[in-house]
């Protein structure tokens, strides 16, 4: 995710009161561009010691021209590597982006507590302690108070000013860095920050477990590494078939693909998986709770199509905005994938053109800028919200987040597969489908080991086909209708089983004579492929799953009484988007999406020890009648 150097074999730590800065030391000759942070910055590393007096291995690069200064801190607190390691190897990039190198920064690069080079032993996502009695209670918060006082005391030329960012799990770090925030600590930007795991964002999504992405990214990769100079090298899991939906359907349960596949081994894993309630283990690991005495100005960045961390950038920036009436904070949204600002254009996503360089337009008209602002004096302050409109493709400002304007419409759901925002007339109207866990709908309509980052805007076709899919379908919009805000189903349901999900998708559908793409379209098929036609093309927008036993408590599972009308109402991630005249809108329910989320075997039981008998076929029947109105709430702006 970050931009990080390969490791190397020797390490030098340095721990030196005062750096003199190495104004004189400029190469005789112009170095080729690969060189160039080498050529223009002086490495140093050292191991800066916390109040509890472990020590956490940090790296920082100075400008070499001393003579620009004074300069400010930008930092990066990882779990991911701060290597290369040694005080000759060099990465090829600093900063968040390219702007950065150049424009005067003191780079600070630190692995956390117990990853890589730090001591201590690592927790994941290490909880706050908003209430420290002594040297022994140490967070990430105190961590980064730590880190900064020893960077203004040892590091010369700097303004007494500091920058920090992250995206994903740095992300959390540097929410994590700004509570209680350091006087010095001026501007931060998490981006894509891991905020409620459970909640939303990498684990679970309303109480289903994230199954693919989870076991895809803890089975090869995030292990302890017990020699960080000889790593254990990232390997990609062989699953024995180019088709997960196969090697996931074969294994059984969670606890089955568990002792099949990692022994048991992989704690990281296994904690995910056994905390299946929001407990105590999830709720102590909700930054957003704590995010009090930010005393910085913070810029939260994250993706309208982010299949990892959706919740996490509103869950920050809403609970800044809660704690710190005074502090000034800003949301970023795009039409990006996890991280996906950060590199590239972001002029595309799959099959759906957003035709704007949206990544390039951030990292140098938003991110820049704010930092240049909050740590240099330069420029102005941002909106309190920049977000990009998909549909029409356009950036929109707005001082609040969500707009204003934008006001709660519910698209209802009617017989006959009609949808409108008409409630329904209807005394007595219900549609049915059969739910099989051991014939699952598939989240993607074609073959493939991972979770492609483009499945949050592929076309919804091959689902709509099922029998075991409902579609409700508005007719052609005669104007456009443009949603702001987070999105909310309501469902009036029954089933014939004491457990099921029902997994909502919201659709924009292009008209049937939408012209198809310029075939020559750089990184959009490739040459074998058959011809894109996006007539009646169905573009998830947004989707998410909702296990029924949590319909009243996260922490408190039901199960529900067979043929018993119940309340689904959960709350989906923020949108912007418009649907244009002449499209229409879509919203399917069913119950998987397999296997992005694990399957409900559809009886009340221990879903990841389920065993075979346990997983049924169940009647799901969804109401949508007068006094029983099943739909979708949006929150709906005003048309010029």
């Amino acid at each position: 995710m970050l931009r990080l150097g390969p490791l190397v074999a020797v390490a030098v730590f340095v721990l030196i009161p005062t750096i003199e800065v190495a104004g004189a030391q400029q190469p005789a000759a112009t170095p080729p561009a690969e060189d160039y942070v080498r050529a223009h910055y002086t490495k140093y590393e050292y191991r800066i010691p916390m109040r509890d007096g472990k020590r956490l291995f940090t790296a920082v690069y100075v400008p070499k021209d001393g003579a620009g200064g004074p300069y400010p801190f930008l930092m990066d607190r990882t779990p991911y590597s701060v290597g290369p390691y040694g005080e000759d190897q060099y990465p090829k990039n600093l900063g968040p982006s390219d702007e950065f190198e150049k424009s005067g920064y003191i780079f600070v690069y630190q692995d956390v507590r117990g990853r890589w080079m730090s001591e201590d032993d690592f927790v994941e996502m290490r909880p706050h302690i908003d209430e420290k009695k002594g040297p022994q209670d140490v967070d990430d918060a105190s961590d980064t108070y730590d880190t900064i006082e020893f960077l203004l005391k040892h590091v010369a030329n700097n303004n007494g000013k500091v920058g920090i960012w992250g995206i994903s799990y740095p992300g959390f770090y540097t929410s994590a860095s700004i509570i209680d925030s350091h006087p010095a600590l001026v501007a931060a930007s998490p981006q894509a920050p891991m905020t409620d795991l459970f909640r939303g964002d990498d684990s679970y999504h309303g109480g289903a477990f994230m199954l693919s992405a989870n076991f895809g990214f803890y089975a090869p990769f995030f292990h302890p590494q017990e020699n960080p100079m000889h790593p254990v090298p990232t390997v990609p899991y062989d699953f024995g078939t180019p088709d997960s939906y196969e090697f996931y359907l074969r294994a059984g349960n969670v606890a089955n693909l568990d002792k099949q596949t990692l022994n048991g081994a992989n704690w990281l894993f296994n904690d995910q998986v056994k905390h299946d309630t929001y407990d105590d283990y999830w709720k102590a690991r909700d930054l957003s709770q704590y995010m009090k005495n930010v005393h910085c100005a913070v810029l939260v960045v994250g993706g309208w199509f982010d299949a990892e961390d959706l919740m996490g950038p509103y869950r920050t920036f809403n609970a800044i905005g809660k704690f710190n009436k005074e502090t000034p904070t800003t949301l970023v949204e795009g039409p990006w994938v996890h991280g996906g600002w950060a590199r590239g254009d972001g002029s595309h996503l799959g099959d759906v053109d957003f035709n704007a360089k949206t990544a390039a337009y951030f990292r140098e008209s938003i991110q820049f800028p704010f930092f240049e602002h909050y740590l240099k004096g330069k420029g102005a302050a941002q909106a309190k919200a920049i977000v990009f409109e998909t549909g029409t493709n356009v950036w929109r400002r707005f001082d609040t987040w969500p707009p204003k304007a934008a006001t709660a419409k519910t698209l209802y759901f009617h017989t006959d597969g009609k949808l409108s925002f008409d409630p329904p007339e209807e005394t007595k109207s219900e549609d049915t489908y059969v739910s099989d866990p051991n014939h699952p709908v598939p989240f993607v309509g074609y073959t493939t080991d991972t979770v492609p980052q483009r499945y949050m805007v592929d076309d919804q076709r091959f689902a709509s086909y099922r029998p075991d899919v409902l579609v409700y379908e508005t007719e052609p919009l005669k104007e456009d209708v443009t949603i702001a805000g987070p999105i909310t189903p309501h469902l009036k349901i029954a089933s014939s089983g004491t457990d099921s999900d029902f997994d909502v998708k919201l659709i924009d559908v292009y008209p049937e004579n939408y012209p198809d793409p310029d075939p020559s379209g750089v990184g959009k098929r490739v040459m074998d492929a058959p011809p894109l036609h996006m007539g009646g093309y169905q573009q998830l927008l947004r989707g998410e799953p909702f296990r029924a036993k949590f319909r009243n408590s996260m922490e408190k599972p039901e199960a529900l009484t067979p043929g018993k009308e119940a309340d689904i109402d959960f709350e989906m991630p923020d949108l912007f988007h418009t649907f244009r005249r002449g499209h229409r809108i879509m919203v399917q329910v069913q119950s998987s999406w397999f296997p992005l989320t694990d399957r409900n075997p559809q009886t009340f039981t221990d879903i990841p020890t389920a065993q075979a008998e346990d997983f049924k076929k169940a009647t799901e029947e969804v109401f949508h009648e007068k006094e029983a109105a099943s739909g979708v709430e949006v929150l709906v702006m005003p048309q010029p």
